[in-house]
């Protein structure tokens, strides 16, 4: 597809890289020609220096033969007429980011008036996820689909873990639990596991299962499953508003450590049921002032990615607080993860994941929907829920018949609102609702998992 990114920032970037990874034309546009001149040199796309509002620069863009257009600029508002010009004159799907949280009361309403095909907010989804997580803090990370009817949570091994030097086999007939290991990362490798695979200490696991059986799992492995009853925030942000928003309203005690006085006085005024405290979140005094051994949840959202990692990895050293770090640059990914900091949230590959869920349902074929879309173990293996129709090939035959590409896992079939977690037996039928874990990416549709 003929694709136009308009912004070259850190969203702008993970994109215009993931989005010409799966072989579509990108040009970007950016007002900053060194910004520019980066992304085009580091992914090969095309480039137009300007404003993307600007029609002649929509139009230098090739904009009248783009297929989707897609705004991240730092302005809101810029975004929106980026798209409403894009509309206009070539007719193509439109994307906005839209952060402010006085829009997002009236998202609806934009979305529709203004023709956008998706309205995104980084810090929204980045909050939710921190959500997910700090009512499971045992977690890594928490993916969900079906309406939050399945899900897949990471989880770190330990070394007194029962599960260590347990294939899947004899965890399965041991614990007794209705749930899949669908990947286990292993240093620097990522496997599809058999039955016949051993779980080692230090494995990072995924876990697919129904919530309430994924709760049965943990609580027979003797894993902490109950939600941190209170959490402090360094950095009042909008991801710390979103976030604290959702956690006042979980029953959890919420207190941000923010170093702008006006920002204090409007949180004061936004969130009065949290505790807002005007300091410098860095100044490790004011935190064991402010109870930080008393807390059950640390989550780290300054501006500054190295704050952020210094003041999780200090959280760490004295604490056993649920460890939250929000990183904006993906250039360390590799040296963030071998620190062991908790969980690790990047907004733009959030961003991401519902661009790409959205450019590949334009692409499919009539076979399915993508309802869900997530990349796990650095991009390396992806989670992806499909939508089934009637004439798709894998309705009304046995998984056992079904000629399956190597490297695919169905983790759960959702029919009618039953998950089951699927054997050689089950039949897909049209309307269900599939989970899919694959190292084989870029699939489009339920079809592209036969041979």
């Amino acid at each position: 597809m003929q694709i136009i990114i308009v912004g070259c920032g850190n969203v702008g970037e993970t994109l215009t890289e993931q989005l010409n990874s799966e072989g579509h034309n990108i040009t970007v546009i950016d007002v900053e020609n060194k910004r520019l001149q980066n992304v085009t040199n580091n992914c090969d796309v095309m480039g137009v220096i300007g404003n993307g509002a600007s029609f002649a620069v929509q139009k230098e863009a090739g904009v009248e033969q783009a297929h989707l257009l897609i705004a991240v600029t730092g302005s809101d508002e810029l975004n929106l007429l980026c798209c409403l010009i894009a509309k206009k004159t070539g007719g193509c799907h439109t994307i906005a980011r839209v952060r402010n949280p006085i829009y997002n009361v009236e998202i609806g309403y934009i979305k529709e008036e203004l023709g956008l095909s998706m309205i995104i907010n980084p810090e929204l989804a980045a909050s939710a996820e921190m959500a997910r997580l700090l009512k499971f803090p045992s977690a890594l990370t928490i993916d969900t689909f079906s309406k939050g009817r399945v899900e897949l949570v990471k989880y770190r091994v330990g070394e007194d873990s029962p599960l260590c030097d347990l294939s899947l086999q004899q965890i399965a007939s041991r614990l007794k639990c209705d749930v899949l290991i669908a990947t286990v990362e292993r240093d620097d490798d990522v496997y599809i596991p058999g039955g016949n695979f051993i779980i080692r200490a230090k494995d990072e696991i995924s876990i697919a299962g129904t919530p309430q059986k994924t709760l049965v799992f943990f609580k027979k492995l003797g894993v902490a499953v109950t939600r941190a009853r209170n959490v402090m925030i360094i950095g009042g942000g909008e991801t710390a508003f979103y976030l604290s928003k959702q956690l006042i309203a979980m029953g959890m005690q919420v207190k941000i450590i923010e170093i702008n006085k006006e920002r204090c006085e409007e949180l004061t005024e936004l969130l009065p049921k949290a505790i807002i405290i005007h300091g410098d979140g860095t100044d490790r005094n004011l935190l064991m002032q402010e109870n930080l051994m008393q807390m059950e949840a640390f989550v780290a959202l300054t501006d500054f990615d190295e704050e952020n990692i210094m003041l999780s990895l200090f959280v760490k050293s004295v604490s056993k607080a649920k460890l939250i770090t929000q990183v904006h640059r993906i250039s360390y990914d590799e040296i963030i993860d071998s620190l062991d900091i908790g969980s690790v949230i990047y907004p733009k590959y959030l961003t991401a994941e519902n661009i790409i869920k959205y450019v590949r349902a334009m692409d499919n074929s009539l076979g399915s929907n993508i309802e869900s879309l997530y990349r796990l173990n650095d991009n390396r293996v992806e989670a992806l829920e499909f939508s089934v129709k009637k004439d798709s090939p894998v309705v009304g035959i046995p998984l056992k018949d079904l000629q399956i590409k190597p490297n695919i896992l169905l983790c759960s079939i959702n029919h009618r609102g039953t998950v089951t977690i699927p054997g050689g037996q089950s039949v897909i039928q049209a309307g269900d609702m599939v989970i899919v874990v694959t190292t084989n990416t870029r699939l489009n549709d339920i079809k592209d998992i036969l041979k």
